[in-house]
């Protein structure tokens, strides 16, 4: 799960990170009186989950109230790649010397937390870790000790730092970290973090994803999802405790389980075939679960196939056949289906399934050639 800017920054400054004199506008006239507040000039940034804003033309900077409800009338009406723009954050604007990147993510190789900086700010990390890597430096933190004080400093001195901004950078550093850690973070960055011309260091930007598998612990977190960021699908998904990924394939899937949903994906890909997403309906055989996956699914109108394929380990297979005809009654879409259930009672799971005249494959090769065999009938309908 992904917070706005001005989320992010909220966040930060009550770990003590500074940020600019700013609030939040839903409308023009309050980002009138927001910058009336900060003393005429402004920064109107507009509000969406997306990168490429400024490029977009969601950024634009105010030289008076005035000016600043006319821009914000315009970023207001905006769609940046494809989100509309319903409020914009309306910040102070500084004068801004140097741009550094920080960020913190979490190194699944090492696994532990891994602090990254740049003094080459302002842009994607990822294109400075491919043209420049050199001007990235990074440490790994002990999340039990925190961000040590020497490590904070290390940063600052092989981004050669003014000396006499250490002591800021480590602080900030280190609320950064306890930022990344308090709220089940996956990634906290600050780009760009700013030395302004009269030497103070600054927030001007801030993003944080938060992992939605920790959300449980943050309802107040979990009460800033914006939910124009996500597709319908995925809305509805998540009512029913699914989890769900759309993808740009034709061959629908519905797994029990996220590692084999992943192992679905892969034997479809490497048989030639294109998954349209990734459904995990998790443990149990609920018809109204089963009977939520599949409209889920055949909603999407690329998909022209489905694929089944569920272990039966505490779930019976035949109590999964049960549940999914039952499902199938509510179901108006028709798209050719191929089940394959394996794991306990699976032999009682296939007559049921074949009773109904629904085909199933003992393997899942077998099914993964069926389904994309079926998708390619029903591509040349």
């Amino acid at each position: 799960m992904k917070l706005h800017e001005y989320q992010s920054k909220q966040l930060f400054a009550q770990h003590g990170i500074p940020i600019p004199r700013g609030r939040v506008a839903m409308t023009a006239s309050e980002a009138r009186t927001i910058a009336e507040e900060l003393g005429g000039r402004a920064v109107i940034k507009a509000q969406v989950l997306v990168g490429g804003r400024g490029k977009a033309g969601g950024i634009r900077l105010a030289g008076s109230p005035e000016e600043a409800e006319e821009l914000a009338t315009q970023v207001l009406g905006m769609r940046i790649k494809e989100l509309p723009v319903r409020k914009v954050l309306v910040d102070e604007a500084a004068e801004v010397q140097t741009e550094i990147y920080l960020g913190v993510t979490n190194d699944r190789a090492a696994r532990v937390p891994v602090m990254i900086a740049s003094v080459q700010g302002g842009i994607e990390i990822e294109e400075v870790a491919r043209k420049d890597p050199e001007r990235i430096v990074r440490v790994w933190v002990d999340p039990f000790l925190g961000l040590r004080e020497y490590q904070a400093r290390n940063l600052a001195t092989s981004m050669e730092l003014p000396r006499q901004l250490w002591s800021e950078f480590a602080r900030i550093a280190s609320g950064l970290f306890k930022t990344f850690l308090d709220a089940d973070a996956t990634l906290a960055e600050i780009n760009p973090l700013v030395i302004t011309r009269t030497g103070q260091l600054l927030a001007l930007d801030g993003k944080i994803v938060l992992d939605d598998n920790a959300l449980y612990r943050h309802p107040g977190l979990a009460d800033l999802r914006d939910v124009d960021e996500e597709a319908a699908s995925e809305r509805e998904a998540r009512k029913y405790g699914l989890s769900y990924v759309k993808l740009n394939g034709d061959i629908g899937c519905m797994v029990n389980g996220a590692g084999l949903a992943m192992a679905t994906m892969d034997v479809i890909k490497s048989l030639g075939g294109e998954p349209a997403n990734f459904l995990d309906v998790g443990g149990g055989a609920a018809a109204e679960k089963v009977a939520a996956a599949l409209q889920i699914i055949l909603a999407d109108e690329n998909v022209r196939s489905i694929l089944l394929n569920i272990f039966g380990g505490i779930t019976r297979c035949d109590e999964v056949a049960r549940g999914i005809l039952m499902a199938l009654q509510g179901v108006r879409r028709e798209v050719p289906m191929v089940i394959r259930l394996v794991g306990t009672n699976e032999e009682e799971g296939r007559k049921i399934l074949a009773d109904a005249d629904l085909p199933t494959a003992a393997s899942l090769n077998e099914a993964a050639r069926l389904a994309i065999a079926a998708s390619q009938v029903e591509a040349v309908r």
